[in-house]
């Protein structure tokens, strides 16, 4: 380990041998080009396959994003800072580029919920040995090299006048590069608009940012905003309703028995009086994303978390005209939609008995006749949020 050392510390005074600043973020930003961008590029040859008429065109993009990139790192890189600023964007860069490349998923505000909301076990479960050789190979060992070599700034006017250049130089670099592609350029950011998410760690960092600002805004305190007051019961007086409501966890429309698919996969559920709506849609892939939206008044095209949050669910409304509302959960959490009612984590084996390495969905059924008996003669509703196929890895979701 020494000896990898001591040959690293060699190349790194050769690379930077009376370098300046500028000069190393221009290093940088080739490195995470070449070593994090696997999926930007991979995508653009999907649009753009590998042939010569298309190469032109090809290099022009890749000019595009790398001159970008750089000046991104020369608007926030500055002074002592820059080596702190380079070496964690090499770690944050391997990060994101590591996930996209593994899982194809775009490092948005969704998915940035979706990581800090993460619980251990989950973490853990993405957690691997090929997560820990590109994370050491492109992130530790050239933000140590960046840290330990990086030079020292020099005056403000000078890095200021060489940073101004480097700017202008890369700027007019880009309007060059797009000048012959126009039509191909309008035609990219018109119609493949996701494919630009996937630039690492700029499209990162901007989701980071705006995530940050949904989480201050979300911080403030507000007036709940009371919903549906004219909603009124109907039917019987006389005549109360049990519902239980199973929120499930992925599960494609495609692959159940229940909507055509070959292999009989609900096989008890067949014999029942089943009645299965494919046509469906969810607000989101992920959880944070999709519960609030399921119990919102807002609809899927109008859902907006800061403006479901503010005001009541469906819950709410229910729970306002007596109907005895319980959550059971033993997913990751509601999501702020069971806030104002009673809810029990199924999570542990504290109230669920069926914990095998994992507990398992059917221990929430445990004491709920018990429950449903005690209120005999109101209207109840009971949410089951379940595991279900919870990744990121399924196979501990069944018992052996």
């Amino acid at each position: 380990m020494t000896s990898i050392f001591s040959r690293l510390s060699t190349i790194s005074k050769f690379m930077f041998h009376s370098p300046t600043q500028s000069r190393v973020i221009l290093m940088v930003t080739a490195f995470i080009m070449l070593t994090a961008n696997w999926s930007l590029f991979g995508r653009i040859l999907e649009i753009y396959p590998f042939k010569l008429v298309n190469l032109p065109f090809l290099i022009s993009l890749v000019i595009f994003f790398s001159a970008l990139t750089a000046i991104f790192f020369l608007c926030i890189c500055h002074g002592k800072a820059t080596r702190w600023v380079l070496a964690l964007f090499l770690i944050i860069a391997s990060q994101a580029a590591y996930y996209m490349d593994q899982f194809g998923v775009i490092v948005d505000i969704v998915m940035i919920d979706n990581i800090m909301q993460t619980n251990p076990q989950e973490f853990a479960g993405l957690l691997s040995i090929n997560l820990a050789i590109r994370t050491i190979l492109f992130g530790i060992i050239p933000a140590w090299i960046i840290i330990q070599y990086c030079p020292k700034p020099a005056s403000i006017s000078q890095e200021l006048q060489s940073r101004l250049r480097l700017v202008g130089a890369l700027l007019i670099l880009i309007l060059l590069v797009m000048a012959p592609f126009t039509a191909g350029y309008a035609s990219f950011i018109r119609e493949h608009k996701i494919t630009r998410f996937y630039a690492n760690p700029t499209y990162t960092t901007y989701s980071a940012i705006k995530y940050l600002s949904e989480q201050i805004q979300l911080a403030k305190p507000v007036k709940l905003k009371m919903i549906a007051k004219d909603a009124v019961i109907i039917g019987p007086s006389s005549r109360t309703e049990l519902m239980i409501l199973v929120v499930g966890e992925t599960a494609r429309f495609d692959r159940l028995s229940l909507n055509g698919y070959h292999r009989e996969t609900n096989p008890l559920l067949a014999k029942q009086n089943v009645v299965s709506l494919s046509n469906v849609s969810s607000c989101g892939t992920s959880t944070s994303v999709s519960i609030p939206c399921m119990f919102s008044a807002l609809g899927r095209k109008g859902y907006h978390k800061e403006a479901a949050l503010s005001q009541e669910n469906a819950l709410d409304v229910l729970l306002d005209h007596g109907v005895q509302i319980l959550w059971r959960d033993n997913n990751s959490d509601s999501k702020g939609v069971a806030t104002r009612i009673k809810y029990e984590d199924f999570k542990t084996p504290t109230l669920n008995p069926n914990c095998e390495g994992e507990c398992r969905d059917i221990g929430m059924l445990s004491g709920l006749d018990k429950y449903i008996e005690a209120r005999r003669g109101k209207d109840m509703l009971i949410v089951l949020h379940q595991m279900g196929n919870h990744g990121p890895e399924y196979y501990r979701r069944y018992p052996k």
